[in-house]
């Protein structure tokens, strides 16, 4: 008996970290403790829909020749995701490819592949990578279903807030809410036929654990959607010419970074140049809900001619600790910040509704005796 409960809790462990796994990646945009590949191009190492565990760039350590790597590509397959291994080190960058394909990233037209564009590397045991089989089929089912319900409650509602991942996170808000209304309806049903002092019902903080998810989704994804490396290509040139985009060898030039924020809430933007020869000022401003601040982002062009690529990481937080915490966790990681916002705001919600609804079942436990919920409730209703 203790084998198999332990069996179980393993097994919804592994359920609940797959699914936070699954929607964190979303909402980043890249693989985050799992990444799964959907053509044949890492074959035998990897086979299209496998999975594999995912090292996010930012703690993975140096990139050595023989990684396989997860970078936003520019021209592999139009652009976007993509893993595969490094053949060899450059000055200016990784060059990478395919284990079943004949000839390298580079080849093709992608071009070196920098630090900044590097988002996870692949985990094995040993010299060589863990592949998970059929975890990518089973991510890309799960969210084509996602998708399909998304789209037909946005038709229905005629609504666009139920796409994306903010709507993800109301959809997992509302199958919360249904699934409380449903048990609370079914407890008080079975309520009315005996009378027990044992409880049957789901735990009412469980509930409120649901809930308190929701909001720590759509907090992480109001941080994390806007943030992230910024490329600028820029033209180095015997002459200048209109806009940032050609720039006179060896000079620098100026342009206007707007910061917008579609948010109620204030939030804080941090720079960080990733490369050499660019800046932005301020490094670090506030803006404001439903407004806009500006920036100014400087490029020094190189004395030779050529084609150049800068970078700028950004990374946001909504402001709701005090100025010098933040500014002190962004200096400790940039992932610091929305670590400890999303525990203030998920643990306080967490903390003040269990002080509400109390610890105990979701049910009615006689007749005689209604629960905490149903007292709370009398409160409010008439």
């Amino acid at each position: 008996m203790a084998l198999r409960r332990v069996l179980g809790v393993l097994g919804k462990a592994a359920i609940v970290i797959f699914l936070v796994a699954m929607v964190t990646s979303q909402i980043l945009g890249q693989p985050v403790l799992l990444g799964y590949v959907t053509t044949g191009s890492m074959e035998p190492t990897l086979n299209a829909g496998d999975g594999f565990v995912a090292i996010p760039a930012a703690i993975a350590g140096p990139i050595e020749t023989g990684d396989v790597i997860t970078y936003r590509a520019e021209n592999v397959q139009g652009g976007g995701l993509t893993t595969h291994r490094v053949v060899e080190e450059t000055d200016r960058g990784y060059i990478t490819r395919g284990d079943a394909n004949p000839f390298t990233d580079q080849d093709g037209g992608e071009p070196l592949v920098s630090d900044a564009q590097v988002v996870a590397v692949a985990w094995g045991p040993g010299s060589d990578v863990l592949a998970i089989p059929e975890l990518g089929t089973a991510v890309t089912g799960i969210q084509d279903v996602f998708r399909t319900v998304q789209r037909q409650l946005a038709a229905l509602l005629g609504t666009r807030s139920l796409l994306g991942v903010q709507g993800i996170a109301y959809l997992l808000l509302a199958v919360s809410v249904l699934g409380y209304v449903a048990d609370v309806v079914a407890s008080g049903d079975r309520s009315r036929g005996r009378d027990t002092s044992r409880g049957t019902g789901i735990d009412a903080r469980v509930y409120v654990g649901i809930f308190a998810a929701a909001l720590v989704l759509s907090a992480t994804a109001t941080m994390a959607i806007p943030a992230g490396s910024q490329e600028f290509g820029v033209v180095s040139a015997e002459s200048d010419a209109p806009g940032i985009r050609v720039v006179e060898r060896g000079t620098t030039e100026t342009a206007q970074y707007v910061l917008g924020n579609g948010g109620f809430v204030p939030t804080i933007a941090y720079f960080d140049p990733v490369t050499d020869s660019i800046d932005v000022e301020p490094r670090e401003t506030v803006i404001p809900g439903h407004a806009s601040v500006n920036a100014t982002l400087s490029i020094t062009a190189p004395p030779e001619t050529g084609y150049y690529r800068y970078y700028v990481t950004e990374h946001r937080y909504l402001y709701v600790l005090p100025r010098p915490a933040i500014d002190a966790l962004y200096r400790l990681h940039p992932w610091a910040p929305i670590v400890v916002i999303d525990l203030v705001l998920g643990g306080g919600f967490y903390l003040v509704g269990t002080v509400l609804v109390g610890s105990g079942q979701v049910r009615s436990r006689t007749r005689e005796s209604p629960s905490r919920v149903r007292r709370l409730l009398a409160r409010f209703l008439p």
